[in-house]
């Protein structure tokens, strides 16, 4: 209990250091979440401020890996129990159990109380500083991690909701706002991943469909972030660990990601994120 006491103490004490405490999150997997997590904290750190990321997804880390730093690279521990996080460009504290452990093949076959303890003790435990920004990439679903962190994160200032414009994801993802509605956590807006693709010739073709986050954000009175194109170069950069957006800031997606984080800072700093009003019925 003590030991619990303290842990929570110390995660307090961290927090406090950070201005603004954001968690990306959906209900569904498969949308690119870690990929806009990413982005996110790349345009946030071109933009001047200075961003951290929590990759709190233990069964499938990949933040550390779109920032090119290998699996099982590690993290500076202090004589005082503390951890540094690994800086990478541009500039991105990043802290991930992908850091920790040895291979890509390790499994953590981990309940949720050890999930729970083991998010408790990176809030504590890391040495993030004084930070403008610390973003969470939370693991699909409304589960232990959201859960976790809603209730050991103090003030934290919102989540963003991330989804693809398919009918299914759009069911799915009001769940998410059901969360938050629910844990009394404002929404700072909605994004649609691969929202669609540009043909060479201009044609735009919509693969997943068309509309769906902004409906929901109709729906809700969610702002509507924005919506990233499919680019085959975004693989091809997370998969060689190099930021999308530096790597082509010319395209027509890292356009929509600087745009996007525009609009965070906006509403973030400004204060404008609201508890989303979900009816019983919904």
């Amino acid at each position: 209990m003590r030991e619990l006491q303290k842990q929570q103490a110390m995660a307090v004490a961290n927090m406090m250091k950070i201005k603004y405490k954001v968690v990306v999150m959906s209900s569904k997997g498969g949308v690119g979440k870690s990929l806009v997590t990413s982005s996110l904290a790349s345009a946030l750190a071109l933009m001047g401020r200075s961003v951290g990321v929590l990759d709190a997804d233990f069964h499938g880390p990949s933040i550390h890996k779109m920032f090119g730093i290998p699996t099982g690279y590690g993290m500076l521990a202090r004589m005082d129990g503390t951890i540094d996080p690994v800086v990478a460009p541009p500039g991105v504290k990043i802290a991930s159990i992908g850091l920790l452990v040895p291979r890509d093949d390790v499994a953590l076959i981990w309940r949720g109380p050890i999930k729970a303890s083991a998010i408790r003790e990176l809030l504590a435990y890391v040495n993030w500083g004084s930070l403008d920004y610390l973003l969470v990439d939370l693991p699909p679903g409304t589960g232990d991690e959201p859960l976790t962190l809603a209730q050991s994160i103090p003030k934290l200032n919102g989540i963003i909701l991330v989804t693809i414009p398919s009918d299914v994801s759009k069911s799915v993802v009001k769940r998410a706002v059901a969360f938050a509605s629910k844990m009394k956590i404002p929404v700072i807006g909605i994004i649609e991943n691969m929202s669609y693709y540009r043909c060479p010739h201009g044609d735009i073709i919509y693969i997943f469909g068309k509309g769906a986050a902004r409906e929901i954000a109709e729906e809700y009175g969610i702002p509507f972030l924005g919506s990233i194109p499919i680019d085959p170069r975004i693989r091809e950069c997370n998969d060689s660990g190099k930021v999308f957006i530096t790597e082509y800031p010319d395209s027509e997606a890292a356009q929509a990601i600087r745009d996007i984080a525009s609009k965070v800072i906006d509403i973030v700093e400004g204060g404008k994120a609201k508890i989303p009003v979900v009816k019983e019925e919904d």
